[in-house]
């Protein structure tokens, strides 16, 4: 392997990096552009997301999930003020979609709690 660092090494790098404040995605783009590390998965045999869980700093909604919950609050605030927008509107639809799907799955992998629910109105506090 052409990769110059031990797996130790890159688990340091993963847990100092999400300190910082950093998501699991952003560190996989620092650990590639800054350190040349193509994959943690194939130097330590796990991914960022669990040694982020294994440091306990791994978040409480998974980051994918999160993202989803963001766009649909925003596309809520944008169509309050703009109630003809029918695209949006739709896209919203989509949106949730995706966020009640994607749920499902993670209650069924047992990363979310069973009694968790989608709610528009408490999404907008997150």
């Amino acid at each position: 392997m052409w990769c110059k660092y031990a797996p130790e090494e890159v688990e340091a790098l993963v847990t100092k990096l999400a300190r910082e404040g950093n998501n699991s995605s952003k560190i996989g783009i620092v650990l590639r552009d800054q350190y040349g590390i193509p994959l943690v998965k194939s130097i330590t045999g796990k991914s960022v997301t669990k040694i982020m869980g294994e440091v306990g700093l791994a978040p409480a909604i998974p980051e994918d999930l999160g993202t989803l919950l963001e766009k649909a609050v925003h596309l809520r605030t944008h169509l309050e003020r703009n109630k003809k927008d029918l695209n949006n509107k739709r896209a919203l639809q989509t949106i949730e979609t995706r966020i009640h799907r994607l749920s499902n799955y993670y209650k069924r992998e047992g990363v979310l709690p069973p009694s968790w629910k989608y709610e528009p109105k408490a999404a907008s506090l997150v």
